[in-house]
């Protein structure tokens, strides 16, 4: 890539964007936090990625998806499966009726492993089944709906039935998938101990990279001609379309990469928390995703990491302190989000912040940085019909 390449897909103002989250989540955190608080915020980074993909389908293509939990479940679920028949070894099962199977199918008297299971001994199927599953289970949904130009309201009521359907699919097969309880009790990967501090340590930076990595991925299709046509299409889709472009395909497209992202983020969730269950796949923690993207900014990819940072820790910290009262105090956040700042906390930096840091910045280089300008077209377009 040239120079010029480089430069219009990492302006200044991003590449600041980047270094600065980077100098929060790789060093500011880790040397602040114990290991305790410092698993919660990787926690909540696993929903950064939902909330990523949330800015490219939502704030980008107008698709509004209320069942991203879907997507996030089913990254984790792949990656429980894993971790799960490590731990059912048959040294580990021995006391079983059955030795060598989960513990939850000995418990519904089921005596050989089902064959979907077969293939999660394998670390590589289950890395590239953790992307390409929901990908394929997002373009069908995505096919069946774009094709016949369902979107709107209707896409997300659909997508918010779809939620509910697999939640209770996933409870009522206990046998296959541990019911409500999910998949519990994961404890090593290829023998190494993943509940020990120093696994923990190992999977927030695991966890960061991928983020990053992500970031990357989304960067290059908000600042691609993918990126502008998306917009193009929130704005005005029968002018794309009788511009000659087919707007279900790039729908279809935007949405498998926003499920992608989702399951990369619930795989995870799985390492770093050691569990996965069907109460992160229905339709409560789905509009809880919606959540953070919302809150910080639906417009900006960097937004969505501090909008499910904040929201999270806004959570823990009510629920700790006033545990009978932080649902209602999530519900507050969200609406005074809506009327307040509706482009979220993105849209506040923008406004009030970034003039200021551009002024600072002019004032010890003796340049100007000063980008409000430039964005303020972008602004006003992206801040259109959601």
């Amino acid at each position: 890539m040239s120079y010029a390449g480089l430069r219009s897909l990492l302006p200044k103002n991003d590449l600041i964007n980047f270094a600065v989250l980077a100098l929060i989540l790789v060093v500011v955190l880790p040397l602040s936090l114990d290991i305790f608080r410092l698993n919660l915020v990787g926690k909540y980074l696993t929903y950064a990625f939902v909330a990523l993909g949330l800015v490219l389908c939502w704030g980008y293509g107008g698709i509004l998806s209320l069942g991203q939990g879907v997507f996030f479940g089913l990254g984790g679920y792949a990656m429980a499966m894993f971790l799960k028949l490590e731990a059912s070894s048959p040294e580990n099962t021995a006391i079983q009726s059955t030795p060598g199977i989960p513990d939850f199918m000995d418990w519904n008297q089921l005596t050989e492993l089902p064959w979907f299971w077969q293939p999660f001994h394998s670390l590589t199927f289950t890395v590239i089944a953790i992307i390409v599953i929901p990908s394929i289970f997002a373009y069908i949904i995505g096919v069946a709906m774009f094709k016949r130009r369902v979107g709107g309201v209707y896409f997300a009521i659909i997508t918010q039935a779809v939620a509910a359907i697999l939640t209770i699919l996933i409870i009522g097969q206990q046998g296959y998938t541990g019911g409500v309880n999910g998949i519990t009790d994961l404890r090593t990967l290829f023998g190494w101990d993943i509940r020990t501090n120093e696994a923990k340590y190992v999977f927030y930076f695991l966890c960061v990279f991928m983020l990053f990595l992500c970031l990357g991925v989304a960067q290059f299709v908000r600042k691609s001609k993918l990126g502008r046509l998306l917009v193009a299409m929130r704005e005005m889709e029968d002018r794309v379309r009788f511009s000659g472009y087919d707007v279900a395909n790039f729908k279809i497209f935007v949405f498998c990469l926003g499920s992608a992202f989702a399951a990369i983020g619930g795989a995870m969730f799985t390492l770093q928390v050691g569990f996965m269950s069907p109460t992160f796949v229905g339709i409560v923690p789905s509009i809880e995703m919606v959540i953070f993207c919302a809150v910080g900014g639906r417009l900006s990819i960097f937004g969505a990491v501090y909008g499910a940072l904040v929201v999270n820790w806004a959570k823990t910290t009510f629920s700790e302190s006033f545990p009978e009262l932080w649902l209602f105090a999530m519900g507050a956040l969200f609406i005074g989000v809506v009327m307040a700042f509706p482009n979220g906390l993105a849209g506040l930096y923008t406004k009030y912040c970034e003039p200021k840091v551009n002024q600072l910045i002019a004032r010890f280089t003796g340049k100007s940085n000063d980008t409000s300008a430039e964005l303020a077209p972008q602004m006003k377009t992206e801040g259109g019909n959601p």
